[in-house]
């Protein structure tokens, strides 16, 4: 059993229903039941989402993780002792709530960079949350990566079920979308999506590359990044031998990855993806941070501030996001 995965739970923004998912998951003894799990958070807050969520638990505490031996099934909690985090004020992003999701985090973070564990799942954190703590980056993907001295592209990925969406570009104004769609750009995510299918476990991905305009340009008709930058970039990687095809109407080629076609779209935008997943799947869709030394990966939907404390909050999304995460620690070298 050395070789079962080890995986870091984290409890996301304080105010929101973060708690409330990580205790049903950790009800959930089925599918923890061969993980070396440790969770990062407070010990009173797990305790009241346990509460909401009509659960019981029973993990034993530790405030350092230091010479900690995880065993499978037997997870452990190690409360980091948050000052007065039972005081956050539920259902908004606070400068606390945001500091409490980041130190989580950010421990997690460091237990990653060490070896200790291989993957990390997290329930929903809050963006304007993080900004109010001080997080000096537009997003989580950004500082994970600085702390865990990432080098090379890091992306997000969307996951419902067996379909992945990619993105050439994330969280940047539309206005810069444009300026940032180059070949060289377009055909960096495609390997990047390549590779990061086959570390999840599937051999050999199928991918289909949506257009950036109308129709996929018309034939330049309504615009040509089609004609001079994707299209390129597909023959280069079809050159290289990946299974790539398009570039298709972002209005219809969910419906060819849909029926079975690809296992993954490579959108130009953000919302060219999330719109369409979300749609498909909201309570079952999941984010991944990928491009890391230590893959990472969340519910797709965010805090739910209007439904915290009501024990309404759906588990789906945040359960595939574990099983994502324990697909990549298991597909990773053993240590």
């Amino acid at each position: 059993m050395e070789n079962t995965p080890r995986i870091a739970l984290v409890m996301g923004d304080a105010a929101g229903v973060g708690a409330e998912l990580t205790a049903k998951l950790l009800a959930c003894h089925d599918e923890i039941r061969n993980i070396r799990l440790i969770v990062l958070g407070d010990r009173k807050l797990l305790q009241n989402g346990a509460r909401i969520a009509g659960v019981t638990l029973d993990l034993p505490v530790v405030e350092t993780a230091e010479g900690l031996a995880l065993e499978p099934g037997r997870p452990v909690l190690l409360d980091l002792q948050h000052k007065d985090a039972d005081a956050i004020p539920v259902g908004r992003p606070t400068r606390e709530s945001g500091a409490f999701a980041m130190r989580n985090f950010g421990a997690a973070l460091d237990l990653g960079r060490t070896g200790a564990i291989q993957a990390i799942c997290f329930t929903p954190f809050n963006k304007q949350a993080f900004k109010l703590a001080g997080n000096p980056y537009l997003d989580e993907l950004h500082w994970a990566a600085d702390r865990l001295g990432a080098a090379g592209r890091v992306s997000e990925y969307n996951r419902l079920d067996d379909l992945w969406n990619a993105r050439v570009t994330s969280h940047i104004p539309m206005a810069e979308v444009p300026r940032q769609l180059t070949r060289e750009a377009v055909l960096e995510a495609i390997f990047d999506t390549d590779r990061t299918l086959r570390k999840a476990g599937i051999a050999a991905p199928r991918l289909g590359i949506a257009g950036y305009n109308p129709h996929a340009g018309e034939g330049g008709l309504f615009g040509r990044e089609e004609i001079d930058s994707i299209e390129p970039a597909i023959a280069d990687a079809a050159a290289q031998g990946l299974a790539v095809a398009g570039p298709f109407p972002a209005d219809t080629v969910w419906l060819r990855a849909k029926r079975g076609d690809f296992d993954a779209v490579v959108t130009m935008y953000h919302d060219q993806g999330q719109i369409a997943l979300k749609l498909m799947g909201f309570s079952r869709g999941v984010t991944i941070l990928a491009g890391l030394p230590v893959p990472i990966a969340t519910p797709a939907h965010g805090t739910a501030y209007d439904i915290a404390g009501t024990g309404k909050a759906d588990l789906g999304a945040t359960l595939a996001a574990f099983r994502t995460a324990v697909a990549f620690a298991g597909n990773s070298p053993p240590s």
